[in-house]
């Protein structure tokens, strides 16, 4: 059994949302008590291995969890989130602004879809389901610390419609979701 979890709250997350995608952005003081919040969840359940994204935000987020558990996790970058490529960095705002058209395509959430300068859906779809596939041949009851787009990457491979029927389900930060 395999349970996801986003990492807690970034500045980037606070209005104005800015993409984060790749970049090492760290937990802000309400992404904290989000991953201290998430660390009491999780305990109610028989987790006996910790990993996470590489992201410090990620990190994080699984250290505070490790800490209530007596796990250390482990560290994999493809639980990274997408690369945004030339978005990351940006206000959200602006680019459904700048780039009205290329937003309007992203909403769509197809797998061919490619950010500009950065990965397609498709390819972070690949790299996350690798990453669950070889946690799973563990055998053990994991929890995945990662990222909003790397957790609907992962429920897409269990959705009918595959990632564009998910669209673009916002997962909260900290947020706790079992893998179907």
């Amino acid at each position: 059994m395999i349970l996801l979890a986003r990492h807690g709250e970034t500045d980037y997350n606070a209005p104005p949302r800015r993409i984060q995608g790749q970049r090492d952005v760290p937990l802000n003081d309400r992404g904290r008590e989000q991953a201290r919040a998430l660390a009491e969840e999780a305990a109610a359940h028989p987790i006996e291995t910790l990993w996470s994204s590489h992201l410090s935000r990620a990190k994080e987020t699984a250290a505070i969890v490790g800490e209530v558990l007596g796990l250390e996790a482990r560290e994999d970058p493809r639980l990274a989130e997408a690369n945004w490529g030339d978005w990351q960095g940006r206000p959200a705002d602006d680019i459904g602004r700048d780039a009205a058209e290329l937003w309007e395509r992203w909403k769509d959430s197809l797998p061919q879809w490619r950010f500009p300068g950065g990965e397609s859906l498709q390819e972070h779809m690949d790299r996350t389901w690798a990453a669950l596939d070889d946690i799973a041949a563990e055998g053990k009851v994991a929890l995945v610390v990662c990222h909003g787009g790397t957790i609907r990457c992962a429920l897409a491979r269990h959705e009918p419609g595959g990632i564009a029927a998910l669209g673009l389900r916002q997962v909260p930060n900290g947020a706790l979701i079992p893998l179907p």
